[in-house]
């Protein structure tokens, strides 16, 4: 059964006009006075839903088609074509966006927007003397309530900083006639006090299987989470105006909290890593919602909205002519061939994440007729064809399926990425790896493909690869890689990684000396389930029961030798402003809107703007 609750509850908000309305001059509310505070943070039920305010700009589309998915490419694990249009989206794709681009000025706005209600929030809990309460329940809802906007503040400042770089500082509830023309302060000084600010509040928070919302509600789980995620952030690389990669000296320590607090979750809140890696995300179109399993925090999207199963994830070709009612969905990012042969042809993750098969049209309501897709392999975890109930022939968007924002396997590999960098590939470091792998194999192959694979990483470089590696087989499709490679400045090696081997597979394919499925057989079985004959490896022909499919070769073009994708999309993440230091200039312009409010306090300078 699916909750739902925090959304529908933001939905209906009116509450959220007397705090303030979405506006371009966003710093500053309508109206704003101590009198409406103390109102709102008077008891807990209005406390909730002054809260709940901030959860609301989640059902945006800054959140829920641009940061979820849209803004997250191109890198080795996903991928997006910019270069094919001027639109707003193409231009963030290409890294080329102007300050004029309306999808940065949407995001830029409601991160603010929430950030100011989350301000509103923690000083009204702050105020409200509910914190220091006799009664114990009021008190730990009081203590929840301020973890949760704490939280979600740090969310909206981790993108802030991962998109426009050094960017102003809000931490107090607007007061009019107050000062909003805020100049930048640098991300690393944002990033240690939100740490900081969560590391003084989640030990008042309650775990998820304590909360009326579970993993629908920012819970105990997720901020400990958030604090190792944000940590490795602040410890890691980041592109300076002068498109240089650097990283702070105190790098080690931030790599200290994030292995101190993921080992915290781990030691008070450990669980088992569920065996089917599929059901994790089945769950979430089947508006199952687990306490104590791998996802810690999802998006809670009421059924109506939510893009998940429309703009990424397995396609589905509906509409008015359509034969079945699950409507339309597709996939603006694709995953690399390369990615997808980097898999270990045991490793069961390879066949949940990487969707290479389409629904067709020609599919009823009782049973999918598919179509294999070629290289547009898709974000396989989700589909509007796993809906249990189908959502109208002409639907796309609105499909209610929620988005993970943190899953246990990640605290699990964080540690082991901390610790290994901290002490090098320690017991509790390769354990911590392991743990993860065996999910990913049946267990008569964890001999080979865990126990030994690990054993053999000696050395902190060679157990970091193995990390790296493992992330993306890990979370493929959930579009976490962008901000990942970012902070190893591994962004540039990666492209180029992921071009070179894409040229090298359509070479091997046209020349006939691969060993990799050129072409791809495949067909409907008996149980009327997708089939493919040969996901790994060349096949030079078979039965007249399979249809074949351009795979490998597709890659090769006789006129441009590659396929116009691989010269092109990454281009400018390779050859763009930073090349020559190796440097992706992933950094965007702060919108246009902003630069002329701050009436001369704010300016795109540096990053070749």
């Amino acid at each position: 059964m699916k909750i739902k609750n925090i959304n529908k509850i933001c939905v209906l908000l009116t509450l959220m006009l007397t705090l303030g309305s979405c506006s371009k001059d966003f710093f500053e509310p309508d109206s704003i006075s101590t009198f409406d505070l103390d109102y709102v943070y008077s008891n807990v039920d209005d406390a909730r839903n002054g809260v709940n305010a901030i959860y609301s700009y989640f059902n945006q589309d800054a959140f829920r088609s641009r940061l979820s998915n849209n803004m997250t490419g191109n890198t080795d694990v996903e991928r997006q074509s910019g270069w094919t249009s001027a639109g707003e989206r193409y231009q963030i794709w290409n890294l080329e966006a102007v300050e004029s681009n309306r999808d940065l000025d949407i995001v830029w706005t409601f991160a603010y927007t929430s950030i100011r209600d989350a301000n509103i929030a923690i000083q009204g809990i702050t105020n409200s003397g509910f914190l220091e309460s006799s009664d114990i329940t009021v008190k730990n809802t009081f203590s929840q309530l301020l973890g949760e906007a704490y939280t979600l503040r740090a969310y909206w400042y981790s993108m802030l900083t991962f998109y426009f770089g050094d960017v102003p500082y809000v931490t107090n509830a607007p007061v009019a006639g107050d000062n909003f023309l805020l100049p930048k302060t640098h991300r690393n000084i944002i990033l240690a006090n939100e740490i900081q600010a969560l590391r003084d509040v989640e030990e008042g928070m309650q775990w998820a299987d304590q909360l009326p919302y579970g993993i629908e509600q920012v819970n105990r789980e997720y901020t400990i989470g958030m604090i190792a995620r944000l940590a490795l952030q602040r410890g890691g690389y980041y592109l300076t105006p002068e498109l240089n990669m650097v990283r702070d000296g105190d790098y080690k320590t931030f790599y200290t909290i994030a292995r101190d607090y993921s080992k915290k979750l781990m030691d008070l809140k450990d669980r088992e890593l569920p065996r089917d890696f599929r059901q994790i995300f089945l769950n979430q179109c089947k508006f199952i919602a687990p306490t104590n399993s791998d996802i810690l925090f999802e998006i809670p999207f009421a059924v109506g909205s939510g893009d998940v199963g429309w703009n990424h994830g397995i396609s589905v070709v509906g509409g008015s002519t359509a034969k079945h009612d699950y409507g339309s969905g597709g996939n603006y990012m694709s995953m690399p061939l390369t990615y997808y042969m980097s898999f270990d042809s045991k490793d069961l993750r390879r066949e949940v994440t990487c969707g290479l098969y389409e629904i067709t049209a020609e599919s009823t309501n009782g049973g999918a007729v598919y179509e294999h897709v070629g290289t547009n392999v898709s974000q396989g975890k989700w589909s509007r064809w796993f809906l249990d109930t189908p959502p109208g022939r002409e639907s796309a968007k609105g499909t209610g399926i929620n988005w993970p924002m943190m899953r246990y396997a990640d605290v699990i590999l964080m540690y082991a990425e901390a610790e290994n960098e901290l002490n090098g590939p320690t017991s509790e470091a390769k354990n911590a790896l392991k743990r993860v792998r065996q999910r990913a194999f049946d267990p008569a192959d964890w001999s080979a493909k865990v126990d030994l694979y690990v054993d053999s990483l000696s050395d902190t470089e060679s157990f970091f690869e193995a990390i790296v590696d493992e992330r993306a087989w890990e979370f493929g499709g959930e579009f976490i890689r962008k901000y990942e490679l970012i902070r190893w400045n591994l962004y540039y090696d990666k492209v180029e990684e992921t071009v070179q081997g894409l040229k090298d597979l359509a070479d091997a394919a046209f020349n006939g000396t691969g060993t990799g499925p050129d072409y791809m057989y495949w067909k409907t079985d008996e149980n009327g389930d997708f089939v493919v004959l040969n996901p790994d490896s060349y096949v030079a022909a078979a039965d007249e029961t399979w249809e074949r499919q351009a795979f490998l070769i597709a890659l090769h073009d006789d006129a441009t030798t590659y396929e116009d994708w691989i010269l092109n999309d990454y281009e400018n993440y390779l050859n763009g402003p930073g090349a020559a230091n190796k440097a992706v200039r992933y950094i965007f312009p702060i919108p246009s809107t902003a630069v002329v409010n701050s009436k001369g306090t704010l300016a795109n300078d540096g990053y070749q703007f």
